[in-house]
C-alpha cells in the first residue's frame, strides 16, 4: 500500500473514490516547501494544470489516501502518469500525528498559464470539503483563472 498526497481535485472524497474506490483517506496535512501554481496550458485541457513546486516560504494543503496496487495503476491513468504528464516524487508531509512520506504528482511541464474559471472552481471546492483552512479556500477562490471567453 503506498499514501498519497493530493492537492488538486482528487482532495474531494467522491472524486478519488471514482478514481481509486479501494483507497481509504488517511487524513489531510501540509506540503510544506512547496506551492500550488498552475502549468501546462498547452495540453488541450480548457487552461493550465494543478501542479506543485518546491518553494521554501510556501505550503499546500493535502489529503492523504491509503492506495492499495491495483487502484494505484487506475489512478496513474487518471494522471496521465503514463502518458508523461504528471510524474510522481516522493515528498514530506507534516501532519498533526508527525511527518509521513508520500506520492505526490507532479505536472512534467512547464509552469505557467491560468486556469479555467471552472477548474479553479473544483479545486476550491474539493478543499473546502476535505476541510482546508478558510484562508486557504478563499486565496483557491481568488486566484486568476481564464474566463469563458480567454
Amino acid at each position: 500500500m503506498a499514501l498519497y498526497a493530493a492537492y488538486a481535485s482528487n482532495m474531494d472524497h467522491d472524486q478519488m473514490a471514482a478514481r481509486a474506490p479501494h483507497s481509504p483517506m488517511r487524513g489531510t496535512g501540509w506540503l510544506s516547501g512547496w506551492r500550488l501554481t498552475f502549468g501546462g496550458q498547452d495540453k488541450g485541457w480548457d487552461g493550465a494544470l494543478a501542479t506543485v513546486v518546491e518553494d521554501r516560504s510556501e505550503q499546500v494543503f493535502v489529503v492523504l489516501y491509503d492506495v492499495p496496487s491495483w487502484d494505484e495503476q487506475e489512478l496513474d491513468a487518471w494522471e496521465g502518469a503514463a502518458l508523461g504528464v504528471y510524474r510522481k516524487t516522493r515528498v514530506r508531509v507534516h501532519t498533526l500525528d508527525g511527518d509521513v512520506l508520500a506520492w505526490v504528482y507532479v505536472l512534467d511541464d512547464y509552469e505557467g498559464g491560468l486556469p479555467s474559471a471552472r477548474y479553479l472552481g473544483i479545486l476550491a471546492d474539493a478543499a473546502e470539503k476535505a476541510g482546508a483552512p478558510d484562508d486557504y479556500v478563499k486565496a483557491l477562490r481568488e486566484r486568476p483563472c481564464k474566463s469563458l471567453g480567454d
